[in-house]
Order: structure tokens, then sequence, then C-alpha cells
């Protein structure tokens, strides 16, 4: 039975995760980490809940798993403070890392729908502070020091990788403008900040995972990401799935499995 560990990252409500671990040997290590960031369209209506069933599941698999609440539009999320916290969430590993074995050469994000936005955008980290984008507008932080941890890989499931376009299609009756405060004609400098096509190529893995029976994200979001990274040479993957958006995230379907084992092999 896996252990589970409760940690704050922050002040808020929201601002927490829970680190699910498999039995280790004694003296031994944990092989690296996988970041579940759930979805939900960024609304707070959808919380952890949604990523403890894959953590779960990760942990009874052998993978250490850090299921990572963060606030949403409607409880003190949306622009900027989702993505201050899910890089806030991220960089928690490095406190914990210590206290529970940790390796965090390897560290792999899992997401789902708005979640896979999320932690395709946070692989782009590096390469924030170097978009043109900075100014009064731009307040995510960017920090590179020895404290903030990096992904090596991401699991995209069924998620929302190209913002402009969600945006165009009116996701989720306004979600992108919901998250961002307003539509890009307004803030056109954060909704590049915030699309994960901004930041390509990565200089990680990206596995945009899809499901051929998805009616609530549609397959284009994960083709458009997966051409263009292709098109800049980064190492990524577009993996159809029979399923509907929901199929992804439950641990019993065969589409699920398919990102667990892909999340396996990024973690080598």
């Amino acid at each position: 039975m896996a252990e589970l560990h409760k940690y704050p990252y922050g002040g808020d409500a929201s601002q927490w995760g829970e680190l699910f671990l498999p039995e280790l040997p004694p003296g031994g290590e944990h092989r690296g980490v996988v970041v579940v960031i759930h979805g939900g369209y960024w609304r707070s209506q959808y919380g952890a809940e949604l990523g403890e069933p894959i953590a779960k599941d990760l942990a009874a698999h052998g993978m250490a798993a850090w299921n990572l609440e963060y606030r949403r539009a409607g409880n003190g999320g949306g622009w900027p403070n989702t993505f201050i916290d899910v890089l806030a969430g991220i960089d928690k590993l490095e406190d914990l890392a210590a206290r529970h074995a940790l390796n965090l050469g390897t560290v792999v994000a899992l997401g789902h729908s708005a979640g896979g936005h999320l932690a395709a955008w946070a692989a782009g980290r590096g390469k924030l502070a170097h978009l043109g984008l900075a100014d009064e507008d731009s307040q995510v932080p960017r920090r590179q020091d020895a404290t903030a941890v990096h992904l090596t890989g991401v699991v995209s499931q069924s998620g929302l990788l190209n913002l402009a376009e969600a945006e165009r299609l009116n996701l989720s009756n306004g979600a992108v403008r919901n998250l961002l405060g307003g539509p890009s004609s307004d803030y056109p400098r954060r909704h590049r900040y915030a699309d994960p096509m901004t930041a390509l190529p990565l200089a990680v893995p990206v596995m945009a995972v899809h499901g051929t029976g998805d009616d609530t994200v549609p397959l284009s979001q994960s083709e458009a990401y997966a051409d263009a990274g292709a098109a800049a040479h980064m190492q990524v993957q577009l993996v159809k799935v029979p399923g509907d958006h929901y199929d992804l995230i439950d641990p019993k379907s065969p589409a699920y499995r398919t990102c667990r084992d892909l999340v396996q092999s990024l973690l080598g």
C-alpha cells in the first residue's frame, strides 16, 4: 500500500500537494517523480480529487507521484496565480527530496485537459524569460536558480495545448478568457505567454495523448501542438487512443494504461 503525505507549498487553502510513495527497499531511492496535474478547464469546481486515483495507481506501479492542487479561476486563481502555483508546486519537490529519497533527476508531468496545458507550459519555464513578453502584464515568476525543479518530460492527456485556437473555438464557454482575465484582443501578451505553443521547441519530450472519441477537447489541440513541435525538430509524439475525454483518467481503461506506460518510459 502506498504511503501518503500531504504538504502545503503556500498559505492559500488550494496551495498543496499529495505525495504518494511506493515502498522502497532499505536505503533505496525513488527513480523519479510524476507530477499529476488535474484538469477542469481551470475552474474552481474541479480539484485534485480528479488526480488522486491516478496518483494512487502510479504509486501502486512503483512510481512516486505528486498530486498537485492549485488556485483556479473562481477561488483566487486565473491570471497570474494559477501559473505561479504550478511552478511553486513543482518546486516544492526540492524541499521534499531529501525527506523522502526522491531523485529529481527525472521529473515527468502527467496532465489531463487543462492540466495538460499547465504541464506543457511548465516544461517551457526555462524559455519564459526569453519570449520578449516581459512587461507589467507578465507577472509569472521565471525562477532559474538552483531551487527551480525542471520537468524532464510531459505526458499530456487530451491537453489544451493550443490556447489561441481554444479561445477562437470558445471551448467550454469562454474558458480561456476566464483563465486569463479577458480576450486576447485586450491582453495579447499574457495570452501568448500562457500558450504552450509559444515556447516551442522544448528541450524535453512531450507525448500528446488524445482520445479519438473526445468531444470535450478536440483532437486538433494535440495535433496542432505535435505538428508544430515536429516542425521545430523537438521530441514530440501524437498518440491517439480509443475512448472519450475521461477514459484517459480512468485507471481501469486501456487509454489510461497507455498514458501510464508512456510515463514509465519517460522515467527510464
